[in-house]
Formats: C-alpha cells, sequence, structure tokens
C-alpha cells in the first residue's frame, strides 16, 4: 500500500479493523466497527473485501460517498493489490438518462431555464456512455427538469419500452449482477430491500456479504423505506403521465383527461387545506379539521374517478396499463390515511412551500430488518465514526435487531490530547433562556479572535443560527459564510479558499465535511443536539416506549443526541497535523448527570473554562 498510496503509513487500529472484517467474511459473522477518524476504515474493510473472492454489496451515505468509493477508493486498493476484482457502480433510478421518456420531453418555451437545460441533456445524451446524471455538470441534480428525462418504477415501460436495449438502467444492472463488488447507497439497499421494484425483478444481486459504511444513518434511512410515502407530487405525475399515455393510446377516450386534470385541481385543494406554513405534524392533528376532510374526500373521488376510467381503457397500451396498477398504489396509500389511525404504523404530514407528503412509518426497524438479514446467508459488517455511546453499541444494536453481533470499538490514531482543547465557557444560562443566544455570541468572539476565524458554528435550530448571523455579522473581522446563502458545496469551497472564515451551518454540516489543515481550527456547538421534541415520529416513539415500560430519554433521546455530537465533533480534527479547539456552549455537559455521558463519549482532549487557555493554545500553535 504505502507503494501505491501517497502518504500511506501503517496504522495498528487499521489493521485490526482489516482483520476484523476478514474474519467476519469468512465466518459469515455481523460485525459493528465504530472507527474513529483517522482510523482509516474504508481501505480497512476495502482489503478484505477485494481479497475475499466473494460476491459483496458496499453501501454508503450518499451519492457523492459513493461516486468517491467507486472512482477513488476501490480503484486504488484494487491496483495497490495487484487484483482485477470486476468492480461496479449502481444508483437508483432516477439517477440515470430514460432515452424514451427524453424523446418525449417537452417544456415550456417560456420556460428559458428549462429548454435551455433540456437542450443540454439532448446533447450530452449523444455521447454518455453510462447515462448517470452526475456526468452533466451543466444542469444540476436537483433541476426539475430531470423529472422529464429520467423514470420512476411507476412510469418505467420495462420490457415493453422501444428503448429497452438502449436502456441506462438497465445496462448498470447487469453489469451490477455480474460484478465482484457492487457500490450502492443506502436509499437504494433499503429501496430493494423494502419495496423490490417492479420491472426487472430484484434491483440488487445477490451476494455473499454487505458491507454498510456511514451505518448510524440505517436507523432513520430504513424507517422511511419499510414505511409508506404518498405525495403531492406522486399524483401529479400520475395525472400527467396519464394525459400523455391517453394522447397516445386512447385518443378517443377524452374523458380520461377531464378526470385527470380533475384530480390536479384536487391535489391543489387539498394542499391548501393542510394550510400555508411549511410543517411536520402527526396525522392525529388534523383528523377533525373539516377543511382537510373535505379536501380528503374530494380527492379521493377524483381518484377513484380515474380508477374507474382507467380500468375502461387499461387494454389500450402498456402506459395506461401502467397508469392503472399506479392508481391502485395510491389509493391503497390513500387509504390508510382515510382510517385516521393505526396501531402498527406512525401516521404523519409534512408540507412544502408547493407540495406534502404523507407518511405511514413503523415505530420500529429493528425487528423487519433482522427479518431480511436472516434471508441471505451471509456476513454483515457495519461500521462508522458514530455508533457507540461511552463505548457500548446497546443503542445501534437494539434499533437494527442485531442482538447477535460483535462490538468493535477504535479510537482514532490522531493526538487529541496534544493538538485539541475542549472549551467549556463559564456562566452559560440553559439553552432556553431568552438571552442564550446573545450570551453564545459574547463567548464566541474572543474564541474565534484566538483562532483568527478559521471557524464552524455549528447550530441545531435553523432559528438560532440565524440570529447569530445577524447579530454577529457587523462585530466580526472575519469573511461569514451562511447556510442558505449559496448551496453547501459553494460555501465549503469558499470556505477552504478564504482566509479565516467563519461558516454558520446546522445539520447538513455536522457530518460528511472533511477540510484538513488549518483552514478549519474551530468549532463552536451551540446545543447538545437533542432531537426536536415536536417531531410527529419521535414522539410517537417516546409514547411508546413509555407504554412498554422503558425510559424514552435515556432509551432513545440521549444516545441519539450523544451520536450526533460526535458526528459535529468530528468535524475538528481531519489529520494527524490538525490542531484545534472545540468550544460546546451547552452548560448541560457539565450541569446534568447525563452530560458525563457525552464527555466520557468524545476523544480525550484537554478540558477547560478560561479563555485564556484557548489564547494560549492557539499562541502555542502559531
Amino acid at each position: 500500500m504505502a507503494d501505491k498510496v501517497d502518504g500511506f503509513a501503517p496504522r495498528r487500529v487499521q489493521q485490526e479493523m482489516s482483520e476484523a472484517v476478514a474474519e467476519a467474511l469468512q465466518d459469515n459473522g455481523i460485525l459493528l466497527v465504530e472507527a474513529g477518524t483517522g482510523v482509516g476504515k474504508t481501505f480497512a474493510y476495502l482489503v478484505p473485501a477485494l481479497l475475499s473472492g466473494r460476491k459483496i454489496i458496499i453501501s454508503t451515505g450518499t451519492r457523492h460517498l459513493q461516486d468517491q468509493l467507486f472512482h477513488r477508493d476501490l480503484p486504488l486498493v484494487r491496483r495497490s493489490l495487484g487484483i482485477s476484482a470486476d468492480i461496479a457502480l449502481l444508483k437508483g433510478r432516477r439517477n440515470y438518462l430514460c432515452l424514451y421518456r427524453l424523446q418525449n420531453a417537452a417544456v415550456s418555451m417560456s420556460d428559458r431555464m428549462q429548454a435551455s437545460q433540456l437542450q443540454s441533456i439532448r446533447s450530452w445524451s449523444g455521447i454518455t456512455k453510462q447515462g448517470d446524471i452526475a456526468e452533466l455538470a451543466d444542469v444540476p441534480e436537483s433541476a426539475p427538469v430531470w423529472a422529464k428525462a429520467t423514470s420512476t418504477a411507476e412510469n418505467c415501460l420495462g420490457t415493453d419500452c422501444p428503448e429497452f436495449n438502449h436502456c441506462h438502467l438497465v445496462r448498470a444492472r447487469r453489469r451490477a449482477q455480474e460484478a465482484d463488488i457492487v457500490v450502492v447507497n443506502h436509499h437504494l439497499f433499503f429501496a430493494d430491500m423494502a419495496l423490490k421494484e417492479e420491472g426487472f425483478g430484484e434491483v440488487l444481486p445477490s451476494a455473499d456479504a454487505f458491507i454498510l459504511d456511514e451505518a448510524h444513518q440505517l436507523p432513520e434511512t430504513a424507517s422511511r423505506f419499510f414505511g409508506r410515502t404518498v405525495s403531492g407530487r406522486q399524483f401529479e405525475e400520475f395525472a400527467n403521465d396519464s394525459i400523455a399515455a391517453q394522447l397516445e393510446e386512447a385518443p378517443d377516450r377524452p374523458g380520461l383527461r377531464e378526470i385527470a386534470q380533475s384530480l390536479l385541481q384536487e391535489v391543489g385543494r387539498y394542499r391548501l387545506a393542510l394550510g400555508t406554513a411549511e410543517v411536520r405534524m402527526a396525522w392525529q392533528t388534523q383528523v377533525h379539521n373539516p377543511a382537510l376532510k373535505s379536501a380528503l374526500a374530494g380527492l379521493r373521488d377524483a381518484l377513484d374517478a380515474m380508477r374507474d376510467e382507467l380500468a375502461e381503457v387499461a387494454g389500450c397500451g402498456e402506459a395506461l396499463s401502467r397508469c392503472a396498477e399506479r392508481c391502485e398504489a395510491l389509493s391503497a396509500c390513500l387509504s390508510l390515511f382515510e382510517q385516521q389511525e393505526s396501531n402498527d404504523l406512525i401516521l404523519w404530514y409534512e408540507t412544502m412551500q408547493n407540495g406534502f407528503r404523507m407518511h405511514a412509518t413503523p415505530p420500529e426497524v429493528g425487528e423487519i430488518f433482522q427479518e431480511y438479514m436472516q434471508a441471505y446467508q451471509a456476513a454483515w459488517v457495519f461500521t462508522s465514526a458514530t455508533l457507540s455511546v461511552a463505548g457500548r453499541f446497546d443503542h445501534f444494536q437494539r434499533r437494527m435487531g442485531l442482538a447477535e453481533s460483535r462490538g468493535l470499538q477504535l479510537d482514532s490514531p490522531f493526538d487529541y490530547r496534544n493538538n485539541a482543547l475542549l472549551y467549556l465557557p463559564k456562566n452559560m444560562p440553559e439553552p432556553k433562556a431568552d438571552h442564550f443566544l446573545d450570551r453564545l455570541i459574547e463567548v464566541s468572539l474572543p474564541v474565534l479572535e484566538a483562532s483568527r476565524g478559521r471557524a464552524f458554528m455549528l447550530f441545531t435550530s435553523y432559528r438560532a443560527l440565524q440570529y447569530v448571523a445577524d447579530h454577529i455579522h457587523s462585530r466580526l473581522d472575519y469573511p461569514l459564510l451562511v447556510q442558505g446563502e449559496a448551496p453547501r458545496s459553494q460555501l465549503l469551497d469558499r470556505f477552504r479558499l478564504s482566509d479565516g472564515a467563519v461558516l454558520l451551518g446546522t445539520s447538513s454540516f455536522w457530518e460528511g465535511v472533511d477540510i484538513k489543515g488549518e483552514a478549519l481550527s474551530c468549532v463552536i456547538i451551540d446545543k447538545l443536539p437533542f432531537a426536536a421534541p415536536g417531531d410527529p415520529v419521535l414522539q410517537a416513539r417516546l409514547n411508546r416506549l413509555r407504554q412498554q415500560g422503558g425510559n424514552p430519554f435515556f432509551d432513545l433521546q440521549l444516545p441519539q443526541a450523544v451520536i450526533a455530537l460526535k458526528q459535529g465533533v468530528g468535524r475538528l480534527i481531519r489529520g494527524v497535523e490538525d490542531r484545534g479547539v472545540l468550544m460546546i456552549a451547552d452548560p448541560r455537559i457539565r450541569g446534568r448527570a447525563y452530560g458525563k455521558l457525552f464527555l466520557d463519549s468524545l476523544p480525550a482532549m484537554p478540558v477547560v473554562d478560561d479563555i485564556e487557555e484557548v489564547t494560549r493554545f492557539f499562541g502555542r500553535a502559531g
């Protein structure tokens, strides 16, 4: 490895992890590995995976990490080992260009942005070999126009598609079936596990082993896919696809078009009935709302009318037949909310500016996940920098149903004792106090002065972030970068290039950010990251724990907060030479008995409460 990888140095903890992974792969075991920053967990599992000669699926948290693993890390390790293992990258359906839908795509010429983007997609479609939309930098992956050039499980024509033999998605899945190592992301992993998309059989190939990186994300991701969701966008796409299918396959049945237009109107009326605010709320809070009851009944009537009309014309063509199937699926999901409550699912909804989503989420996923695991005679490796709480894996094991598993905790090899400092400022008010944020600003400014900027300020709420941004701007001598003023990637690029910038961010900056060197020398965290108590899913889970005789705070809220804090702290020291100060402004970390659990879960470093110690630390750092 040292001959092939610049800067590679042997690490005992990395070798220990690699040996444990090799043993799990050989014995079809279940292994949990918490690998602190700097262990080198990616290489630690890739080496035994490639040497094993087994069919392995590796899943990671985001598409960005997936691309990094496939395009950079795997080829590097494969080349270092001199192994010719075949590797493949597989993403979800919406990440691949659909040639058939692109041919039929049309946008209003008055929408110049979409018209220009569609032309860029058409030009790129003639040269791409993989059809991965991430290749086309000119059109953001979040651009609405992609909905016209990609497919969903509902509107894909499958083997009846005229472009089936040239389909990028089909080719990607075939490559995955043939490869030794397949790299996926958690969304696709659970979509395959729970939904078993129609059209091409199982999305993922069978495997001898599964390695799940960024495993701390699994409980929440699994909850999303083991439940059911119906959205305004799904209704709208269904109605518009039905209109297009009618025009092509049953032009003599204009009644369908009129009913579909009526459904679109009812979807809009339903969104208005949910209120103008953007919220996440339990469904139970709205069941007695007369306006919503009326809108839900109107949505049901329009959907039933669509079902009746589609039953008449489904035999006219494949697209109409698919629309009929989609109508049944939408109807079944809507029925969950018409029943008003469920003992087996948490019913809740969320509203966005122009849309809504209705969710039916399982209270726990451990039992469901365990059933799927037992269907495979395979090895399972779960790894992350944050899986344990004070050295114990109980919380993660319980949430994922992994009672019969081995846990291995490997601390970071970085020298936190000499290169880091934990500053807990004195005389901080309780976080609920009205003047907490004003005091946070007062104690942060001397720290930022000592660090010469070069800092992240991480917040547990967007409201707190905005308040601090508004009140600190004129008092700061360094460039201020604020979440929301530009895309996350642009803010991070500006931070790296700026001289002493201070970046203010919420949850999306607590993890997945890797800035090495002096550019990031200080991390300030406003509060211990307990989940918002008003979240409908959390509330339902807490109530369930109470009913079962458990302790909601110690069994769920506290361990989740510890793991979230560890993620934020992990932004500070990213390399052997890194030095920095971590400041936690929440006085509960020392004033409450449970604060010791947070401190015991962090890397061992000196703890101070005097700003002079911070100034001296940075003075020594130069």
